[in-house]
């Protein structure tokens, strides 16, 4: 007889192993025989009673599964579980949700008691790794009575589809940090708020804290009360993003690749510059210009951005810079802020690519991020003591220094850059974005 959902835990092999010891050592004793047949009935007798309790019907679960409408690459995403149990007994309850396979999470699982008619909440996080499609599948329940011979198999169909896309937890979360336009700490990183920009907003009469030097002598004359000229930010100036996608943006720094780092802060860039009334905008290219978001600042702009970058994939060929630098030409009209996201490996992947990034700095202002790999300096900073180890440790030095190379090469042309490990990006694109704007350099 075949009882479907039925399944036998640890606890009963080892049971019936005991009893099975007890029947090898009777065969040179019989006085251990009785004592088998006796441990064996009472066996049977115990697991069909378990059976029973197992699977009367008067057991009944709920299961639901709560997850956010989208979930955000890279960070910790909460997915919460409900279970109920409406009946009238306690069980022993081993869960497991199969989670998606793009998580590579086999062995997940909970155990847990619960009582009757009780109300259980389970939350965990997961933190995906790559945008797309994630499909959840069923739930399935494991339940056990005290005696925990046997187990019942309870499955709940609650299969779901859920988007994953670039991180809006981080767009959210430096929100309310960049809308402060008097930012002084900010994140990890210090912002220095130099002089004002040059837009002229009002005449109002002075308060302490205001700058004596923007003090309006006229205005006071005539009034007989101290007057200071108001400045505001500048507005509806054009913030680009060029994310480079081509096979150097595919390396990976905890679990994300450089490009997925880059998507994660041209997101939260855009977000920040329409937060102060400028236009944002986005291309991104390969060998060829894929995507082109023109720089607006629409109720709609952010979502066509966040579902441009949501699309976008790692290219397996190399980037043609001239090819952008036309493209750039054509659809960026009048001076910009440009943010350029990618990966230069060596002194001469810049150089073969300087012209065009100098003429695009004449006609913009220019800001080439370059990533700092940290694991590189930490492993050539380590004491070494065989040879090979000493050898990757002089290659891991040379890769370094090319890395500060690049960064004079920049200077020196005038092209600003940001020198940044990549969990920093975010943060610090913010911080260049308010500097050069309270520079009035844009």
């Amino acid at each position: 007889m075949r009882i479907k959902n039925l399944y036998l835990p640890f606890r009963f092999f080892a049971g019936l192993g005991a009893i099975f010891f007890l029947f090898v050592l009777g065969y040179p004793f019989y006085i251990f025989f009785p004592i088998a047949q006796t441990a064996l009935v009472a066996f049977l007798v115990v697991v069909i009673t378990d059976i029973i309790l197992a699977f009367q019907k008067s057991i009944q679960f709920k299961v639901s599964r709560t997850t956010s409408r989208l979930m955000s690459l890279g960070n910790e995403n909460e997915v919460n579980l409900t279970i109920i149990n409406q009946s009238p007994r306690s069980f022993l309850v081993n869960l497991i949700d199969e989670l998606p396979f793009q998580l590579q999470i086999r062995d997940f699982g909970k155990e847990f008691s619960m009582f009757p008619n009780a109300k259980k909440k389970i939350n965990y996080t997961i933190r995906p790794l790559v945008r797309g499609q994630y499909e959840f599948g069923a739930v399935h329940l494991y339940i056990s009575s005290k005696i925990g011979l046997v187990q019942r198999k309870i499955t709940f169909d609650i299969n779901e589809e859920v988007a994953v896309y670039p991180s809006v937890m981080d767009m959210k979360k430096y929100e309310l940090k960049s809308a402060m336009s008097t930012t002084i700490n900010f994140g990890i990183k210090k912002i220095r708020r130099i002089g004002h920009s040059y837009e002229f907003e009002q005449i109002k009469e002075y308060t302490r804290g205001d700058d004596y030097k923007s003090m309006n002598w006229k205005a006071t004359s005539r009034s007989n009360k101290l007057m200071v000229n108001s400045y505001t930010d500048e507005k509806s100036q054009q913030v680009y993003c060029l994310i480079d996608k081509s096979r150097y943006m595919k390396m990976p720094f905890n679990g994300l690749s450089l490009l997925d780092y880059a998507i994660n802060s041209s997101l939260v860039i855009a977000n920040t510059s329409l937060q102060k009334q400028d236009k944002a905008g986005l291309i991104t290219f390969s060998n060829r210009v894929e995507s082109i978001v023109k720089a607006d600042r629409g109720r709609n702009q952010l979502k066509f951005i966040l579902e441009t970058l949501y699309r976008e994939k790692e290219s397996k060929l190399d980037a043609n810079y001239e090819h952008m630098y036309s493209s750039v030409q054509r659809t960026i009209r009048g001076r910009s802020l440009v943010f350029l996201f990618t990966n230069f490996e060596s002194l001469h992947s810049l150089e073969r690519v300087l012209p065009v990034l100098r003429k695009l700095n004449k006609s913009h202002l220019l800001v080439v991020v370059v990533f700092e790999n940290r694991e590189l300096i930490d492993y050539y900073n380590d004491d070494k003591k065989h040879l090979k180890d000493i050898y990757y440790k002089t290659v891991a030095h040379k890769i370094a220094n090319e890395r500060e190379m690049i960064i004079n090469e920049l200077r020196h042309y005038g092209i600003q850059h940001i020198f940044t490990r990549p969990e920093n990006l975010s943060i610090n694109a913010i911080n260049k974005y308010l500097e050069l704007k309270s520079r009035g350099m844009i």
